[in-house]
């Protein structure tokens, strides 16, 4: 299961009492991107939620794709925010904090751990591959994001 399956909305109940509907736990999931991505659905959330919406639209929904937002983009966009949050330091508990102050949604750090955890095993495993192929330039690149999350 990708870490956006775990990825969801914070205060889900009251947004959807503002929006006068139910809406779905999960972030990513087709109902919420309908939902609160439709000009119809923001126009009834309050000034600082839809601000964060907004924001959230704007940093990973925002693609040329025809599927958009259901191309996969938006997922792999939240996931390089995650890796790029941990590059900068910040641990699983205080991740689950900037992405709630940032957009409104919400994990639990275990999730973000187990997250972080498989991408440096990911990393690790291509720099074998690249120490097998010779290629010291990408092992070294690789080594180099690979210790940005350690």
């Amino acid at each position: 299961m990708a870490v956006t399956d775990k990825i969801y909305v914070k205060n889900h109940r009251r947004i959807g009492s503002q929006l006068e509907t139910h809406i779905p736990r999960s972030a990513f999931s087709g109902a919420t991107l309908d939902i609160l991505y439709s000009g119809e659905g923001l126009a009834k959330l309050d000034d600082a939620t839809q601000e964060r919406v907004l924001d959230f639209a704007e940093d990973f929904l925002d693609c040329d794709c025809e599927s958009n937002p259901y191309c996969g983009h938006p997922e792999r966009k939240f996931m390089a925010y995650l890796l790029d949050l941990r590059a900068q330091g910040f641990g699983p508990e205080a991740i689950v904090d900037v992405m709630g102050d940032d957009y409104l949604v919400t994990a639990y750090p275990g999730d973000v751990l187990s997250f972080l955890d498989n991408s440096v095993r990911t990393l690790e495993a291509m720099e074998d591959l690249a120490n097998v192929e010779n290629d010291r330039e990408a092992a070294g690149t690789i080594d180099d994001r690979k210790r940005a999350l350690l």
